[in-house]
């Protein structure tokens, strides 16, 4: 039953079996997962503090509930050194022309040639 949870991918899902609380280490896709018979949907909707604004449409199973992180703005910073270039560099420049991005791949050409 979990495989197909998993592949649903519900908004809410209420746990009311038996060792409910076993089952929810297994519960890969789910906006929100309600464990017993004393924890229904509406006690996390409305006071329990779990988030209201859940993925919805299957989109459990690449999303989750709303959270301040998005709210927030995050940048990634690359350094690296010759060393690193030249590790990276030639798998990267394969990537690079795989999509058709020739000049990310020259640009990594320039700093692997010896």
């Amino acid at each position: 039953a979990l495989g197909v949870v998993n592949q649903l991918a519900p908004e809410h899902l209420e746990l009311v079996v038996r060792d409910a609380e076993a089952l929810v280490p297994a519960v890969r896709n789910a906006g929100a997962v309600f464990v017993g018979a004393w924890a229904p949907t509406a006690l996390g909707d409305y006071v329990a503090g779990a988030n209201h604004v859940l993925p919805t449409g299957r989109a459990a199973r690449f999303a989750s509930a709303l959270r301040v992180d998005d709210f927030r703005k995050h940048m990634h910073v690359v350094r690296a050194d010759p060393e690193g270039v030249a590790v990276l560099g030639e798998v990267g420049a394969v990537i690079a022309r795989a999509e058709g991005l020739g000049m990310h791949a020259w640009s990594l050409d320039v700093r692997t040639r010896r």
